[in-house]
């Protein structure tokens, strides 16, 4: 698989019609933000979808409401975004893709291998690209461009926050720290992310990010601290090869998203997330997966 990302590029096709697959907090800024900057940026609302219907009586009009998102093809939508649950793209993102470009905002489901080359051979079938939000990753840019040349080694991403910002399945949910901070699990990337899967966002697009080492060689940290009750903190560090001093080359970037007490969503990652609808919605249909 590989990653990329476009700049400037002139484009082949500019999707207008976008369809939102979730209504928690993250799709509710996305139904307002289109509904209200949309059109003066050429961008049209043609659906919501919800697993509970219900969430959006009397929020979302109700010709923008879809009742079954089998029938997604008949809103004729350009872009697709999920922000639901990773088993809406495992189950639904290869089918979603037979009529639009799909905007993974649960990019922890391509963690599972089987459900990246599904992706990658509905995208590749019906000539719509995989576009993967970077959400709370910092510098996804740089390390793309490191991993291109060459020069990334290794790629460590820590995501550290109170306990109850977590969502945790499996093995994880029965963990109990045993002091104010505790490290529920650190090694690679695709262990987290059945276990985690609205937790580990951040550590699979940086997974997506540096192909050359991919869910397998990231290795991520989920920390749970009780004095971060309303902060996500994200610690990226990556090294590359040594200089000719023999002194080895590093990265450490430290973010602290503002949260409220046991949201999974931070404030500044929200508003990247529109920021990368925005910015996929004026790139060419390429099928292949690309972070956005």
């Amino acid at each position: 698989m590989q990653t990329t990302e476009f700049k400037g590029m002139a484009l082949d096709r500019v999707p207008r019609k976008v369809g939102i697959v979730g209504y928690g907090r993250l799709g509710q800024s996305l139904v307002s933000h289109l509904l209200t900057q949309g059109p003066e940026l050429g961008l049209e609302l043609v659906f919501v979808w919800n697993r509970d219907a219900g969430r959006m009586a009397g929020s979302v009009p109700p010709s923008l409401q879809l009742q079954n998102l089998a029938a997604l093809g008949e809103r004729h939508p350009d872009v697709v975004v999920e922000v639901a649950h990773p088993k809406i793209i495992q189950e639904s993102g290869a089918e979603i893709l037979r009529y639009a470009n799909l905007l993974v905002g649960s990019p922890s489901a391509l963690g599972d291998q089987a459900t990246e080359r599904q992706l990658l051979e509905a995208s590749h079938r019906w000539g719509h690209a995989v576009f993967v939000a970077r959400g709370a990753l910092w510098g996804a840019e740089d390390i793309t461009r490191l991993d291109e040349a060459g020069g990334l080694q290794s790629l460590r991403v820590t995501m550290a926050t109170h306990p109850d910002g977590f969502r945790l399945e499996g093995p994880l949910a029965m963990m109990r720290s045993t002091g104010p901070r505790a490290v529920l699990y650190e090694g690679p990337v695709r262990g987290l992310c059945p276990h985690a899967p609205r937790n580990s966002n951040t550590m699979a697009a940086a997974a997506l990010a540096a192909p050359s080492l991919g869910f397998d060689r990231v290795i991520g940290v989920l920390v749970a601290d009780f004095s971060l009750k309303n902060v996500h903190v994200v610690d990226v560090e990556l090294s590359g090869p040594p200089g000719p001093t023999g002194r080895t080359f590093a990265v450490h970037t430290h973010r602290e998203n503002p949260a409220e007490p046991g949201a999974v969503t931070g404030s500044a990652t929200v508003t990247t997330f529109w920021r990368s609808l925005v910015g996929c919605c004026q790139l060419p249909s390429k099928p292949g997966i690309h972070l956005c």
